[in-house]
């Protein structure tokens, strides 16, 4: 393919850049061949000019197409270069949050600097048993694929991990390991992978140190050897060690620090163990004070300690031991304070008393002299004499640290040792992994001996790399028959030639240390006579003569010769060592001698059980003491490593590469120069260009054919798919050197799937353009037709419009015309007539003035007297309303305080217990209290009589006062007669008057001007006034509606908290079931192992003469004689095991069976509170029933008789009401009220008859009372006559035995008929204290009637004030006689039940007498004598539902019906539960013979055969869902023949004749109810190991809807293909699988219930790991993909609503499901998508959300990202949520199981039992 075909315009391009190593770019112009330089554009919009380098001609690397960025393997890449691996990197890590990725076999790991929640344990069990290419890349697959090989290939395994300082290499390798100790569990009890992963604290501690680069750096390599068995447990661990930086003990550069143990130990120096160590803060030593930073940020050195304490205990390390080790880092610490002054030049002194030197020598226990001595003095041995020679005092201080360092080492290779001796055990290892972590490639400004060191090994590891991946390439292409062509690629044999052959850089070195005289400088000119002019890898710097430069793999090294021969000689005065060897000090002493002579702090001894050792430890020399010290640090090192690589050339390796992002640790932030130093240091891009070298894109032919079907047309489609590509391919692609086709691949070079990825977008953009052409002109021209049918609709109407409005103007102008015509005539008559009646009114007017003014004239002065008399008594008469209105008010202010006050009272003593003693006790009080109220009101009634009869007598003497003044007024006529002829003095006295009317008219005036004032001020306050009234009204309706809403709300309140209670009860109650199932789980688990060890210990075990017992259960609910012969069995095997074999360890059995005990104990609280709750939450229930119950019986019973006399008082009442009304009405004179008045009489009467009722209901509560008294006489007569007492005083005079026993027997039926008599006597109690309440309640309502009754009648006049008061009267005593009624009646019918109970009971008790026969024994006890049966009569042929079996054929029945058994033919021949129903007709023979022994032995054998039949065929669904169906039939069958009332009322009259008589299996229930829940959780795993294999392939990969989602590339490690092959599973194998399952459970006839229960768990499990893997796996997580998993999840919706399974609560489970594939396919760009998936995603986490929005991955080009800033903005809208942090569902997790009573119709006696069962020895009875 030509460049001009690929470099066009708009082709992305990577052009160098000096800050982001690479940038892109754009093509602005296409590329020409000749052309000198590009034109480009930057992603900033800035255009510039690449020129192009005009020797090579070597255009810039092309970018990859979008739909590859961020692919999980960067072989997957069609442009394999550096600025592809590094754009690919940056994005997964800085968007997606991802730190790992591929590169072909290489995990590339990303220090993210921040705590991820990726590795728990639902992390691991998601990866465990997958394939490496179908999970996301982690650092578990690289585990498991290592696993996984060791247990196929048979063949050891390796994971090397490298990287420099804080690239994260040991927490990889930690993760690793601990991998491993959780997949693989561990074949002993002695808890190895804890051991494995406790090493990691104690490594941590004593190598590692804080750098510049890293806080937690480890200074040492280590290899560790991870242990399996043949089972591929873990069974041990062997660690090796490398190259410990020892320097660092007695020197750390600024911001570093020493190793951290030393911290640890100054920062606990305060507690009381450490005292003696006379340590102090970290600054105060110069071992810990040169870095100047002794604390770590976020990290507690006192807490750290304690960790490491508590890993050496794990590891077996003794506290003595311990303390002995702080003792000698003590010392190292105080020896590095040892002060050594300048004597002279050539000697050195130290200062007496110098505390710190007297400190080391009493830590470590050697003497001071000799200390002081050797530390400034030295031996020199000649032939023939000794000389001691003084030292000046640098090389005392070197000697002194040399020291510390030996006895750093020394220590740190005896922790090393036992931590060995404690990770082996003497099992036989079968195979191993091994964990390498080791230091990766360093360049710093002045590197020195352990830089060169770490670049050796590094250039041994890369080399070891390259050839592995050269293999696997070659490997790879014979596999496939791809012609092989020789691919170069770097080869570093030439370095590490340099470094270790002969005359190499190591071997001058230690031909140096061996010289005399020798020095770095005379090494150095070595080195450049040896190898400048002979080695192109090896130079010279250029300024200096003491460094040389090497040019390793990654970079060039520039090396300080200084130091390297001192480093590399590791000397040490010998006489130092030997006054060590001298200490009194044991573990000092243990530290100096040989290795052979070491002991372990453990006591234990290495095993040699065929373990299979491939080297020895490079850090031990096997050598004597003299000569150890002889050997060079650069030689062991070499040999070392030289075992290290052939370790790894005899496993397969898996390499990991850690990258550091930046230097400054923050948290994803990554440094593209930094990356790309370490990418090319680490191998990663020579990983890379080897692929590209290659073939490095491959497709098999099925994914080709699918992702490039687009680029086809239908006559090129063949049958043969692997020749439709081989023609597709040469039509497409010229060049065939550009591809080969393998076997099952098709292979491209590099940029040959982007140029196939151009070709199919511009194919799907082509005919995306045509479709959307095609759909812009369909909806054009539709827009058109709507447009023009609309044009043509509203002209039309707006024509017929313009039309009528004309119309409609020459009509109103005709009328309008009209209308003037007939408007002007009216007017000019109506003026006409207007004037006529003007003239004659004024002429009325006129008339009437005259007249009115003569006659004003007369009655004027009359007026104004009665003026003023009618105002002043209107000013007094309102000024006393005011006064009324406002005392009433103040009254009802007062009345309503003190009436609140009250009702508070009165609601406190409602809650209080002993005011409901109170009202009960009081009742007859209260009865007295109403006689004495009505004895009060007749009194009343008599005064009120009284009155009237007053009223009578001073009413007839005020008419004889009135007649005697009309006589009188009489009289004075006479006179005033007489005076007339007084007249004519009187006319002037006249005329003086009319002088003072003329007065009196002016002050008329006056005065009307003044009322006229006064008139508009009161219409003004009367105004006022109703404003007022108004705003009081709306205020008290404000009130009242804020009453009603408060009201309203604290209902709603109490229903929501009701709610919240029942639902929190019932999510305690669950929870409590999942615990209690959880323990019954862990109770089965310790079971089985405890089985497997009794097993064992029997095969080891000589037999013994005698029979032993078999094993029988060990519920916590058997018999205590059960379990101690057990016990005692146990102890004799165990006894047995200890003689004949070492091998078993009795210990841990006995600790079994301690664990056993406690966790049955446990079991059996948990148990019992399951019960109590049970029960209170059944009593509860059981009281409302019953409650309820009560109140509708009362109801229904009296409802007629109330209507019946409510009606008759009703109208009785209306009747008096009636004639009261009509006789008022007739009536309406002025003496309507008086004596004798049909009024008044009806009054008279209305009060004779409420007194006659009143006394009618005197005597009917008097009635009431006494009858009450008898009933309570009664009942005490009838507790006496059934007291236990009188039945003992009988039983005195009996003599005979039979008499005795049948005298018990009728004591023992007393007794529970006494029982049931006190429970129904507290079951009336509880009725009478709820109608005492409920009593209290009308009470109170009475009271408020009573006082708003009151406050009605002080507003009526004293008439109906007087009636409404009787009429309230009358309704009060109609109800409460009402109510007594009712409380009588209710008690005459308690008295009958409790007559007819008594009855029955004694008829039971007579025929219980008769029927008991001698030697009848109670249930629990042991049967000594022969039982007799119980002679039952029955009729002929009358079966009564038993099975007789002899007692030797009870092993026959088990064996037959339970062990033999195959539930196929059951299930499909005979009646479901058919094992169960013969069982329980056994057990109910059992019961009638009344043979407990019989019973237990029955059920013993029956539930441990069932749980041997488990243990067998466990894995069979079959078997277990036949067993699990039997399981629960029979606990319904003990439930359902209890005699249980709450059971007994779902039989028939028939089937409560065969309930259990004699035993109460309630304990047995609850075991066989914990044996059905081991089965079900047995049930749930089966199907869980059959389901979980078909879910991933079926719900994610499987392409139900065909053409949807294509398929990428996936690079070197495939991934399971999504094209349906022959044995993929699809969603229609899930569906057969769960109709199989269905099928199966209703055949064995399970309950519908239980079915639900076990449908929901199936659907559960399907949803949790569809959204693991959905989470863990980014190809997954886009738009097609969530479409196929919403198909999906509707077949399964619709498979639950064909079985009628839609409200079991399965639907439910999978909704997380359902919206994660919704949040794939919403819109993601906008705050309100945000909003709306924040709104959706409720059953999400917002871990779960962000994890599926940074895997978002577009198949396609035209789907987009989402953005950074988008999932940002999701994280801060969620914020506030409150939920678990956990990413994954946890899919071991089982729903609780109840098992609801669900009885049976079968009769027992219909019960056959087929031939074919092999039951003829049972026998109906």
């Amino acid at each position: 393919m030509a460049a001009s075909e690929l470099y066009t315009k708009c082709a992305r391009v990577w052009i160098p850049d000096t800050e982001d190593v690479w940038k892109s770019a754009e093509l602005t112009k296409d590329y020409k061949n000749g052309d000198s330089s590009l034109q480009l554009m930057l992603e900033d919009g800035t255009s510039i000019q690449h020129t192009l380098d005009p020797t090579t001609k070597n255009l810039p690397y092309l970018r990859n197409p979008d739909i590859l960025v961020g692919e999980n393997d960067l072989t997957a890449l069609s442009y394999l270069h550096e600025p592809a691996v590094l754009h690919n990197l940056k994005v997964r890590f800085v968007d997606s949050k991802l730190i790992y990725t591929y590169c072909g076999i290489v995990l590339v790991a990303i220090n993210p600097y921040e705590t991820l929640p990726i590795y728990g344990t639902d992390i691991i069990n998601a990866y465990s048993g997958q394939n490496m290419g179908d999970m996301d890349p982690h650092i578990f697959a690289v585990a498991e694929e290592a696993y996984k090989q060791m247990a196929r290939d048979e063949r050891n395994q390796s994971i090397i991990v490298s990287g420099e300082s804080g690239a994260g290499k040991t927490v990889s390798a930690k993760y690793a390991m601990r991998y491993f100790a959780t997949v693989s569990g561990t074949a002993s009890e002695a808890n190895i992978e804890e051991k494995v992963l406790a090493s990691n604290p104690i490594m941590e501690a004593i190598g590692n140190a804080k750098t510049t680069r890293n806080d937690n750096s480890s200074r040492f390599g280590k290899y560790i050897e991870i242990g399996f068995d043949n089972r591929y447990h873990i069974i041990g661990a062997n660690m090796r060690t490398y190259l410990l930086e020892k320097s660092r003990v007695v020197f750390q550069a600024d911001d570093e620090r020493n190793y951290h143990i030393f911290y640890q130990l100054c920062a606990s120096s305060h507690l009381p163990e450490f005292k003696s160590l006379k340590l102090g803060n970290a600054n105060n030593f110069l071992y810990t004070m040169q870095g100047r930073s002794p604390v770590i940020d976020g990290i507690d050195d006192t807490k750290e300690l304690s960790n490491t304490r508590s890993a050496f205990t794990l590891l077996g390390i003794n506290e003595s031991y311990q303390m002995g080790l702080f003792r000698v880092l003590a010392a190292i610490l105080h020896l590095g304070n040892v002060e050594i002054k300048d004597r002279d030049a050539d000697s050195s002194v130290i200062p007496p008393n110098n505390h710190h030197l007297a400190a080391f020598c009493e830590l470590v226990g050697v003497t001071y002299q000799d200390m002081t001595q050797w530390l400034c003095h030295r031996k020199l041995k000649t032939a023939t004499e000794t000389y001691i020679k003084t030292i000046p005092r640098l090389q005392a201080t070197n000697a002194r640290d040399a020291l510390s360092k030996l006895i750093y080492a020394k220590l740190f290779n005896w922790i090393v040792e036992h931590v060995n001796k404690a990770l082996i055990t003497n099992m036989k290892q079968h195979s191993f992994i091994g964990v390498l972590d080791i230091y990766g490639f360093e360049t710093f400004d002045i590197n020195s001996f352990e830089q060169f060191c770490i670049n050796y090994a590094n250039e041994k590891l890369q080399q070891q790399f390259n050839m592995h991946v050269f293999k696997l390439e070659q490997e790879e292409y014979m596999k496939e028959q791809i012609p092989w062509t020789l691919i170069d690629f770097y080869d570093n044999q030439p370095c590490i030639n340099l470094i270790e052959a002969k005359m190499g850089v190591l071997d001058l070195l230690d031909e140096e240390c061996r010289m005399p005289k020798g020095s770095d400088d005379s090494w150095a000119q070595k080195l450049y006579n040896t190898h400048l002019k002979t080695c192109s890898l090896f130079e010279k710097p250029r300024m200096s003569n003491r460094a040389f430069i090497i040019q390793h793999f990654a970079d060039k090294v520039e090396y300080q010769c200084e130091g390297f021969l001192e480093k590399n000689k590791d000397t040490v005065n010998e006489e130092q060592i030997n006054v060590m060897k001298a200490s009194r000090f044991a573990l000092l002493v243990e530290l100096f001698q040989d290795e052979e002579k070491a002991t372990s702090p453990t006591g234990q001894v290495p095993g040699t059980g065929g373990r299979t050792r491939l080297s020895i430890k490079p850090d031990k020399s096997r050598e004597k003491t003299s000569k150890e010290h002889k050997k060079t640090v650069g030689c062991q090192f070499r040999n070392s490593l030289q075992m290290l690589m052939e370790t790894l050339n005899a496993t397969t390796p898996h390499y990991v590469r850690c990258i550091k992002p930046n230097d400054f640790k923050m948290a994803f932030t990554f440094d593209p120069k930094r990356a790309v130093q370490q990418l090319r240091a680490c191998g990663v891009l020579e990983t890379i260009r080897i692929s590209a070298a290659g073939f490095p894109s491959r497709w098999t032919y099925q994914e080709f054919f699918s992702r490039y079907r687009v680029l086809m047309k239908q006559k090129d489609v063949l049958h043969d798919k692997k020749l439709t590509c081989k023609n597709v391919l040469e039509k497409l692609v010229e060049d065939q050197d550009k591809y080969q086709f393998g076997k099952t691949k098709i292979f491209f070079r590099a940029g040959q799937v982007a140029y196939l990825e151009k070709l199919r977008a511009d194919k799907l953009r082509a005919a995306c353009i045509r479709i959307q052409k095609t759909i812009r002109c369909w909806l054009a021209r539709k827009k058109y037709l709507r447009m023009r049918s609309a044009a043509i609709t509203i002209q039309r109407f707006i024509r017929g419009y313009q039309a009528r409005c004309l119309v409609k103007f020459l009509r109103r102008t005709r009328a309008a015309t009209i209308i003037q015509k007939y408007r002007r005539m009216y007017v000019e008559k109506k003026r006409y007539r207007q004037k006529q009646a003007a003239a004659l009114a004024m002429q009325t007017i006129l008339r009437a003035y005259m007249a009115r003014q003569k006659y004003q004239a007369l009655l004027r002065e009359h007026k104004v007297v009665i003026i003023q008399k009618r105002v002043r008594g209107w000013l007094a008469r309102c000024w006393y309303k005011r006064c009324l209105v406002s005392i009433v008010y103040l009254q009802c202010c007062i009345r309503r305080m003190r009436a609140r006050r009250e009702l508070k009272k009165l609601k406190i003593e409602a809650r209080s217990v002993e005011h409901f003693k109170k009202l009960n006790k009081g009742m007859e009080n209260k009865i007295m209290q109403l006689q004495r109220r009505i004895d009060e009101q007749s009194k009343e009634n008599r005064s009120v009589n009284e009155k009237l009869l007053g009223l009578e007598n001073s009413y007839t003497t005020e008419t004889d006062r009135m007649r005697t003044e009309l006589s009188r007024l009489h009289g004075v006529e006479e006179e005033a007669k007489n005076k007339t002829n007084q007249l004519s003095s009187l006319l002037e006295e006249l005329e003086r008057l009319k002088k003072q009317l003329k007065t009196t008219q002016q002050e008329k005036k006056t005065i009307e001007d003044w009322a006229q004032t006064y008139q508009n001020e009161m219409e003004t306050m009367v105004a006022d006034l109703k404003d007022q009234n108004g705003s009081l009204k709306k205020e008290k309706d404000d009130l009242n509606r804020l009453i009603q809403e408060q009201s309203q709300q604290m209902t709603e309140k109490m229903v929501r908290a009701i709610a919240q209670e029942t639902q929190q009860l019932e999510t305690d109650l669950n929870e409590e079931r999942s615990r209690y199932q959880n323990l019954l789980t862990e109770h089965l688990r310790l079971e089985e192992k405890y089985d497997d060890l009794k097993e064992v210990m029997a095969s080891s075990n000589i037999s013994k003469p005698g029979h032993r017992r078999t094993d029988s259960t060990h519920s916590s609910n058997e018999s205590e004689y059960t379990y101690n012969s057990e016990y005692a069995e146990l102890e004799e095997g165990s006894r047995a095991a200890e003689d004949v074999t070492r091998g078993i360890d009795t210990t841990l059995t006995l600790k079994q069976q301690k664990r056993i005990t406690q966790l049955e104990q446990e079991n059996q609280s948990l148990h019992n509170e399951l019960e109590n709750k049970d029960e209170q939450l059944q009593r509860a229930r059981a009281r409302s029933d019953a409650e309820l119950k009560k109140a509708r019986g009362a109801e229904l019973e009296y409802e007629s008789l109330k209507r019946q006399e409510l009606e008759s008082e009703n109208k009785k009442l209306k009747h008096d009401l009636t004639e009261m009304r009509q006789s008022l009405l007739k009536d309406a004179a002025a003496n309507a009220g008086a004596p004798g008045s049909p009024a008044y009489k009806v009054l008279l009467e209305q009060l004779s008859a409420s007194s006659e009722e009143l006394e009618v209901r005197k005597e009917e509560v008097l009635i009431l009372r006494s009858q009450l008294v008898s009933q309570k006489e009664a009942m005490h007569h009838r507790e006496t006559m059934t007291d236990p007492s009188v039945y003992a005083a009988d039983v005195s005079k009996l003599k005979d035995a039979d008499e005795l026993k049948q005298a018990c027997i009728c004591l023992k039926d007393t007794n529970r008929l006494l029982e049931h008599q006190l429970q129904t006597q507290r079951r009336s109690y509880d009725g009478e204290v709820e109608a005492l309440r409920s009593e209290l309640q009308n009470l109170k309502e009475e009271n408020n009637r009573q006082q708003q009754l009151l406050a009605q009648n002080l507003q009526l006049p004293p008439e109906a004030r007087i009636e409404a008061s009787l009429q309230h009267e009358i309704t009060r005593l109609t109800n409460e006689n009402l109510d007594l009624m009712e409380q009588l009646e209710k008690q005459d019918r308690t008295i009958r039940k409790l007559k007819k109970q008594l009855k029955v009971y004694s008829k039971r008790i007579g025929e219980l007498g008769a029927g008991q026969t001698e030697g009848q024994t109670s249930p629990g006890q042991m049967v000594d004598e022969p039982i007799h049966p119980v002679n039952i009569p029955r009729r002929e042929k009358d079966f009564q539902g038993m099975l007789e079996y002899k007692k030797e054929d009870e092993l026959k029945l088990v064996k037959n019906l339970i062990l033999e058994l195959k539930p196929r033919g059951v299930a499909v021949n005979l009646i479901p539960g058919l094992p169960s129903y013969i069982l329980f007709m056994c057990l109910r023979h059992a019961d009638y013979l009344n043979d407990d022994q019989k019973v237990r032995t029955l059920l013993t054998s029956t539930i441990n055969s069932i749980k041997k039949i488990l243990k067998k065929r466990g894995d069979d669904f079959e078997t277990v869902s036949f067993w699990l169906a039997n399981t629960c039939r029979f606990l319904h069958c003990l439930k359902q023949y209890s005699g249980d009332e709450a059971f007994m009322k779902h039989n028939t009259s028939r089937q409560n004749e065969h309930c259990l008589t004699n035993f109460d299996l309630a304990e047995y229930r609850q075991v066989i109810s914990d044996l059905a829940i081991q089965i079900y959780q047995q049930l749930i795993k089966c199907m869980e190991n059959i389901l979980q294999p078909m879910i991933v392939s079926g719900m994610l990969e499987h392409e139900t809807i065909q053409g949807v989602s294509g398929v990428k590339p996936t690079g070197l490690r495939k991934r399971t293909s999504s094209i349906a092959d022959e044995g993929t599973d699809t969603l229609d194998s899930i569906l057969r699988q769960l109709n199989a399952f269905h099928s199966t459970m209703c055949q064995h006839g399970t309950d519908p219930e239980l079915i639900k229960q076990v449908v929901k768990q199936q659907f559960y499990i399907i949803g949790a790991v569809t959204l693991n893997n959905l989470l863990l796996r980014k190809d997954m997580c886009s738009w097609s993909k969530g479409m196929q998993i919403r198909y999906n999840v509707s077949q399964l919706e619709e498979w639950l609503r064909d079985k009628g399974l839609m409200t079991c609560g399965a639907k439910e489970t999978l909704e997380p499901l359902i919206q994660a594939a919704q949040l794939l396919q919403v819109k993601k760009k906008t705050d309100e998508d945000a909003e709306a998936i924040c709104s959706m995603c409720q059953a999400l986490t917002t871990a779960q959300i962000v994890k599926v929005l940074n895997l978002y991955t577009p198949v396609n080009e035209f789907e987009e990202r989402v953005s950074v800033a988008f999932i940002r903005t999701i994280q801060t809208r969620l914020r506030d949520r409150c939920e678990s942090p956990q990413l994954l569902m946890d899919t071991k997790m089982i729903y609780p199981v109840t098992f609801p009573f669900n009885p049976s119709s079968l009769a027992l006696e219909t019960i056959q039992i087929p031939s074919s069962l092999n039951l003829g020895f049972l026998t109906r009875v």
